[in-house]
């Protein structure tokens, strides 16, 4: 594989270094929040990472099925600080995902540590896989199928 080389981004660097300017940080590949979602038995998970985010700013929200996730991360705003890189963003990030129905989304728990929130998210009462039930004349009732609805004796 054939590498790139740009000279003119090393002398920015250097000028930058030796006159005391930073640049501003290129956008980074990944998300600012990163998630993982997976479902586990009668609930979803979903990890959000949020390194270095105060976690008073942290929010979560639910509106017409849509989650959202806002966090703030403060910028160090020492006196006499000569910056020599500074890549890690600050400020306020915001992830919103819209969620299906079948979710007892007044039931979530959030709980946040080591620069992760988790949230716990229940799969509605309603939306759960039952058997149904079928009754045939006067013999005792059989199992089949996934979904529950009684039905009314034959």
């Amino acid at each position: 594989m054939a590498t790139r080389y740009d000279p003119f981004t090393d002398t920015a660097r250097w000028m930058d270094q030796l006159l005391g300017a930073t640049r501003a940080a290129e956008v980074p590949a990944v998300p600012a929040m990163p998630l993982d979602l997976y479902r586990a038995g009668d609930h979803y998970v979903l990890h959000v990472d949020l390194p270095g985010a105060d976690p008073g700013s942290i929010d979560v929200s639910v509106e017409d099925r849509t989650l959202t996730v806002r966090a703030e991360r403060s910028g160090r705003t020492e006196p006499d600080v000569q910056w020599l890189a500074r890549e890690r963003a600050t400020g306020t990030f915001v992830r919103q995902l819209t969620v299906g129905r079948g979710l007892a989304l007044d039931a979530i728990e959030a709980s946040y540590a080591d620069g992760v929130l988790t949230l716990t998210i229940p799969v509605a009462e309603e939306a759960k896989p039952r058997r149904v039930e079928i009754r045939h004349g006067t013999s005792a009732p059989t199992a089949i199928g996934h979904r529950t609805q009684e039905s009314a004796p034959a």
